[in-house]
Order: structure tokens, then sequence, then C-alpha cells
């Protein structure tokens, strides 16, 4: 087979003759600004695009009360050419929404836009109305009754609805509170899509759910017995189908403990549910965990770590046995081989050094755990896989099976392997790089 061939059935594109390939600014922003910091600046990175393609602009300015949501999309593009083009899709009084598009391929890096200042401009203070409403611009949800504001003469409704923005780089949820003239959930008058950025709109709060967000670790002694802190200050909205979640895992190897837990939005655990599980008993190590599931706003609302304490049964002072092994617990590293040892609880006859990985919600980590068990090679998790929001794996555990490719035989395996080398390749030529303002 030709090395062009093969390159086409893999999808890899090469110039064709008298096609220039150009350079394009990249780089996206999605954020909430008070009106008082704009117009915004940002230095965008370069990336090399295939033949044919165009480079692109794309802003879009969402406003409401003090605060006003960017979101920028710079980069490469199949569209058509297209001039400069600001698009007014609502405007005040009250929420308005206003956007820029460009695409250009007359040379390098004609996606020149570096402020916001073009679509810009302060608006003269607006004569107050009647109608109070609540006002926010939030990726991470709206909370009730923070901000309202008196709205502008003009309107006479208060929207509140979820953005969802997909595409060009760009993926959030933007939460939507304001003043509007009309009773519609129809903040952006019909618009779907602007540049490579696609938009819904949901004005369904029964549909809209928030969450606690925040993940929290903690290395300390008697964490099984006194209960500690667990709040978070960040919230987020979900998916449609998702659910709230919190998680919480601990691990006691006697004198020293560690706790890790999380909240967040979830596709697992579709169902209400809450329940305490104990992996390990004493004697020796303890690992006992906590999972909630729930379908209502900001329900992932546990205060504190007394949530899993209150659920385990009472320990009994523990009587010293003949065995003695190292004691340690690195929720982020790995124990050495002088780690402080302790004389184990009768019964505890054995010494475990393992690990327990721990994956999910943007939390990766392998703890590391020596201590005192009660049997030889024992599983502190009992081979459990999933503990609330977190995949699991212990030491000893068998790997899990690699995704086989599409097909049989090798020849699809070699293929995947030499087009999985080659886009490594690229992305190093390129380098992966993020905007920054």
């Amino acid at each position: 087979m030709s090395p062009v061939l093969l390159l086409a059935l893999l999808g890899v594109t090469l110039p064709l003759p008298g096609v220039q390939a150009l350079f394009c600014q990249w780089g996206t922003i999605q954020n909430v600004w008070n009106v008082s910091d704009l117009p915004l600046q940002w230095t965008p990175k370069n990336i090399s695009c295939d033949s044919g393609l165009g480079c692109q602009d794309t802003l879009i300015l969402i406003e409401s009360g003090p605060q006003v949501s960017v979101v920028l999309s710079k980069g490469c593009t199949k569209a058509k050419d297209q001039e400069p083009r600001v698009t007014e899709h609502r405007m005040g009084p009250g929420l308005s929404v206003i956007s820029y598009t460009f695409v250009c391929r007359q040379k390098d890096f004609c996606n020149n836009l570096v402020t916001s200042a073009p679509l810009w401009a302060p608006q003269p203070p607006a004569d107050p109305g009647s109608l109070k409403c609540p006002v926010c611009l939030s990726m991470k949800g709206c909370l009730v009754g923070k901000t309202e504001e008196i709205c502008p003469k003009g309107t006479t409704h208060c929207y509140n609805g979820l953005l969802r923005l997909r595409g060009g780089g760009i993926f959030s949820n933007l939460r939507v509170q304001g003043c509007m003239p009309q009773p519609d959930c129809n903040l952006l008058n019909g618009t779907q899509e602007i540049g490579p950025v696609g938009m819904t709109e949901n004005c369904n709060t029964k549909d809209v759910l928030t969450c606690h967000r925040g993940t929290t670790l903690k290395k300390q002694e008697n964490l099984s017995k006194e209960p500690t802190e667990w709040t978070t200050f960040n919230t987020e909205t979900c998916e449609a189908g998702q659910v709230c979640q919190e998680t919480l895992l601990l691990v006691d190897v006697g004198l020293t403990s560690t706790l890790v837990g999380t909240k967040s939005c979830s596709a697992v655990g579709a169902q209400n549910s809450q329940k305490t599980t104990i992996h390990s008993a004493p004697p020796g190590v303890l690992v006992a965990s906590y999972t909630h599931f729930c379908s209502s706003d900001l329900c992932n609302s546990a205060s504190s770590s007394s949530v899993l304490l209150n659920s385990l049964p009472p320990q009994a002072a523990p009587v010293p046995g003949d065995r003695q092994c190292p004691a340690c617990v690195q929720p982020l590293g790995t124990c050495s081989s002088g780690s402080p040892r302790m004389t184990c609880s009768r019964g505890a006859t054995h010494c475990y050094d393992g690990y327990i990985h721990l994956s999910g919600v943007g939390l990766t980590t392998t703890m590391s755990i020596q201590g005192c068990v009660a049997q030889p090679s024992s599983s502190l998790l009992n081979h459990t896989r999933q503990i609330g929001i977190f995949s699991v794996r212990e030491k000893g555990d068998e790997e899990p099976p690699a995704s086989q490719p599409e097909g049989d035989g090798a020849g699809g395996l070699e293929s995947l392997t030499w087009w999985i080398g080659l886009t490594l390749a690229l992305a190093l030529w390129w380098g992966a790089v993020c905007p920054s303002c």
C-alpha cells in the first residue's frame, strides 16, 4: 500500500498544490466579569490549520445588570469567508446579547481580534421602572435571593434560564437571570448558532439542577472519631439527566488517617440514595465510605464528616496483640520503608502494604497504605470498583482490559498504534497552548 493511500485511510490530509495552509490565532475565553472591567484584552496563541481551512473570530457578550458574560472562540474553521459582522441579537432595556463573527483566508493570523472594544460601548443609565428581578450571570449557579435589582423602564418580566454553549472549544452552561420586556423564553431571538458556537436555551427551572461542587483531602489523626468540616463555596449547573452527589472515603491505619471527599453533578447514581459502607473493619485498617445521590437544587449539602462517622459502629479500646507493622497512609505519595511502626490489635496478625487508586471529578490519585490486617493478602475494598463518583482499584486487582479497536485482526491494532504515534508527534510539533487575558 502506498504511503499516500495509507494516510488517506487514516484520515490524514496532505496539502494540495497551490492551496496555502494558514496559521491562525487560537484560544477560548468563557467567564463572567463586572461591566466596569470592560473592554477586555487578551493575548491569543497560534495554531497551524489544515489546508483549505480559514481563520475565525467569534465573540459573544451577554449583559445582565452589573455583569457581562464574555465568550470568545478563535481558531481554524471550514466555514466560508465572512466579513466582520456585529449582530445585536437582543438589546436592552434589560438583558442584551451581542456578537461579533469573522472568517478569513487572505493571510496568516487574519483573525486578529484582541479586544472586546469593537462590541462594547458603555450604555447611559436607564430610567428605573417599577419591576424588581433577580439579576445573575453564572457558570456555577445563581443562588436564590442573592442579587435583586430594580429593572429599567420598559421591562415587564423577570427572565430565568440556562444557556448551553457548545462548539469552537467552548463548553459552558450559563445561568441567566434578569429583566426582559416580554415573558417568552426567547433571550436569543431564535439564534441557535453564532460562528462555531451552538446555543440552546431552557427556561424550565425544574430541568436545571444546581449542585455544590468541591473536593476536600485531609490527613491527620482521629478522622474516624472526630468530625471535620466538609463545606464548599462553589456550585455548578448540571447537564440534562444528571443528579447531585457527595462522596466521602475514610482510611484510618491507627497512627494517622486520610479523608477524601467530593461534591458535584454526576451521571452515576440516577436514583436518590444514601449509603454508608464499611469496606474493611478493625482489627486493623478501617476503610469506610459515604455516598449520597439526590435530585433537588443544592441537595448535596452535608456540612461535616459526621454523616459518615455517625453510621460507624462504636470502636472498643484496642487490645494489643503480638504483631507490629508499619503504619502509613499517603494520599498523594508513597509510604517509605521507614514508616513508623505500631503494635497491632489482637486479631490483626498480618501487615498490609499496598495502595488504592482513585479517579473521578477531576481528582486522580494513588493512596499508599501500610497497616495491620487480619488476613494475609487482604483486599481493603473487597474488590469494589466504584465508590460513589470514584472509580477505584486496589493493588492486586487486575488492570481493566484495554479497549479494542473495531474490526478483527492485528492490522487494525497496528494502524491504530501508528495513528496514535502520528497524532502525538503532530501535537508536539504544533504545541498545545492556552490563551491568556
